[in-house]
C-alpha cells in the first residue's frame, strides 16, 4: 500500500471510530518487530505508549533506511504502520523531503489525536529524520 492509497481509504471513512479501527487494523498487519529488538536503545522517548523503532540501513548507493517498529498500544501501532508507509525503504534525501505533519493534517489526525499521542508521533518522526540526517554530517 502507498501513502496515497492510505489517504484515499481514510477519506472513504466518515466516522472517526471507523478511522481508528482502520488505523488499528493497519497496525495488526504490520510486520512483527522481534522481541530481541524491544530494548531500551530502540525505545522512542516522549511517547505515552511504549514504542520501539529499529532501523536497518541498506548500503547503496544510494543508502536506504528500512524500519520495523512496535507499540503496546493498538492505535499507536497503527500510527507507526502509517509512518512506515511514509518513510521505510526510502533514501536519506527522500525521508528528509517527506512532510509527515502535512500528511497527518490531510488525514485529520492533527485534530483527533490527544496531545500526548501527537507528541509521541512527532518524536517518532524526529527520530526517523535524525537517522536520515546522521549520514549528512
Amino acid at each position: 500500500m502507498t501513502i496515497d492509497e492510505l489517504i484515499e481509504n481514510f477519506e472513504l471513512l466518515d466516522d472517526w471510530d471507523d478511522r481508528y479501527a482502520y488505523l488499528m487494523e493497519l497496525g495488526k498487519r504490520m510486520p512483527e518487530l522481534p522481541e530481541s529488538e524491544k530494548i531500551e536503545e530502540n525505545r522512542i522517548k516522549g511517547c505515552q505508549a511504549t514504542v520501539w523503532l529499529k532501523e536497518s540501513i541498506q548500503d547503496g548507493p544510494p543508502r536506504r533506511i528500512e524500519f520495523l517498529a512496535d507499540s503496546n498500544s493498538q492505535i499507536v501501532k497503527g500510527l507507526v504502520a502509517m509512518l512506515r508507509l511514509l518513510y521505510s525503504g526510502k533514501t536519506d534525501d527522500e525521508i528528509l523531503q517527506v512532510n509527515a505533519i502535512e500528511t497527518f493534517q490531510r488525514l485529520g489526525l492533527d485534530r483527533h489525536l490527544s496531545p500526548t499521542r501527537s507528541t509521541g508521533l512527532n518524536a517518532m518522526v524526529q527520530k526517523i529524520r535524525d537517522l536520515a540526517e546522521f549520514d549528512k554530517e
